[in-house]
Formats: C-alpha cells, structure tokens, sequence
C-alpha cells in the first residue's frame, strides 16, 4: 500500500457507480427526515424538547448510516423511521393527557428571579451557569436585578423576563461583565451592597466585611438603581 493512493484515498473498494447509489440513498434519507420534521412541525432548535433531540439525533445517525455505507440496505431505516415517528405521536399522545408525564419528560418552567432577588434553590438546580443567566439577563436589556419583577427559566432554554414599572424599580445586583463592576469581599465605601450569588441586599458600613445572610457568599457589588432604559 503506497501513501497518496489516490484510487484508495477517494473510492477505496468502491466502484465509481457507487457515487450514484450513495446519491440515491441521500435522497432517499432526506426525504424521511423531511417527512419527520413536517410531522414534529414548525419548530426552532431552542425549542426542542430532550426527547425530540433525541429522535433527531437518532434519525440523523440512520440517516447518515445509510447514504454511504454500502452495506447497510435502506429498508431497515426506514423502519427505525417508521418506529421513531410511531413512538413519536404516541409521547406527544402521553404528554397531551398526562401533565405529570409532560413534566417528567420535558420538565418545567422555574422561577429563577423573583422581586429583584435570585431564588437560590432554582438557580442551583435549573441547569444554567451563573454567568449564563446573567448574560441572558444582558440580551433581554437588565442592568440590574432590581429592574426585574420576575424571570422564568422555560423548559426549552429560554429566559422570560417581567419588569418592574419605570416608577417601581428597586436597587439591585448589577448583570454586568465582572469588567464593568466591581467586585469586592468588604465595602470600599458606606452604601448599599448586592450579594454578587442570590441578589441580596446589605447597607454595609466602609470597610466591612461580612458574609451574605441568605446563601454565605463573600463577594459583593455595589447596587445600581438606575431606571431601565425605554
């Protein structure tokens, strides 16, 4: 066997028909995941459920399986497709009459922030970083928690967010990047403090240290009450 085969490198065993059939096979296969798509309908990537990746991500496999190994016949993948969709309707069946099975398949939505304030327990259980939350925070156009009346974490990955009234904002934790706000274990100044964990709230006297009352954590943020922008 000689390097830079180039009979190899391209076809290997394969005979040049071979580039017929494996378009076929493509055809083939894009038209079954196609009909599966139309079937899951119109959906964005963020708003597929676990499961449905899971199908896609199976069917995909299939899909790829059979456009190009020749010894992979067609007829057994379209049968996983068949079975896939079958199994398909049957969860969206389960899960249109059954909310607890809807629940423990998809999970639902959790309350992350609610009047001005992280609620701690969801935030440690709800499968996004810190940071990832607060740049979510930075997209839907928060400066500070104190701007936020209530944020959901939805089942698919997406943030909602419900403000405060212009005439209704509190102090609040500042979503900044760490580069635009200071981040200190005592207060530099007297003033309002925002545990940089939960949100809290502490008037703290200059060069105090103290660890946040609510979740123990020892950094904190100077809180910005600036209204949130029209």
């Amino acid at each position: 066997m000689s390097a830079f085969d180039w009979h190899r490198l391209l076809l290997n065993d394969n005979t040049p028909g071979f580039l017929a059939e494996v378009t076929v096979r493509t055809l083939m296969a894009y038209i079954v995941v196609f009909i599966f798509l139309k079937i899951a309908g119109r959906r964005g990537v963020r708003q597929l459920s676990l499961f449905e990746l899971v199908v896609i991500l199976t069917l995909g496999s299939a899909a790829g399986d059979v456009t190009f190994y020749e010894d992979v016949p067609i007829l057994p993948v379209v049968t996983v497709f068949a079975a896939m969709i079958c199994l398909y309707r049957l969860t969206l069946w389960l899960t249109e009459r059954s909310s607890r099975f809807g629940e423990w398949l998809e999970g639902k939505p959790l309350v992350i922030i609610k009047e001005g304030r992280f609620e701690i327990e969801t935030l440690d259980q709800g499968n996004i970083s810190h940071d990832e939350f607060l740049m979510e925070l930075r997209l839907h156009g928060v400066e500070h928690l104190g701007q936020v009346r209530l944020g959901i974490l939805e089942v698919n990955g997406d943030v909602s967010v419900y403000f405060y009234e212009r005439d209704e904002v509190r102090p609040g934790l500042s979503v900044l990047p760490p580069v635009c706000r200071p981040l200190e274990d005592h207060a530099e100044g007297p003033g309002l403090y925002a545990c940089l964990h939960c949100g809290h709230l502490e008037r703290m006297a200059q060069q105090q240290k103290l660890d946040c009352p609510r979740c123990k954590y020892t950094l904190w943020s100077p809180a910005l009450s600036n209204p949130r922008a029209a």
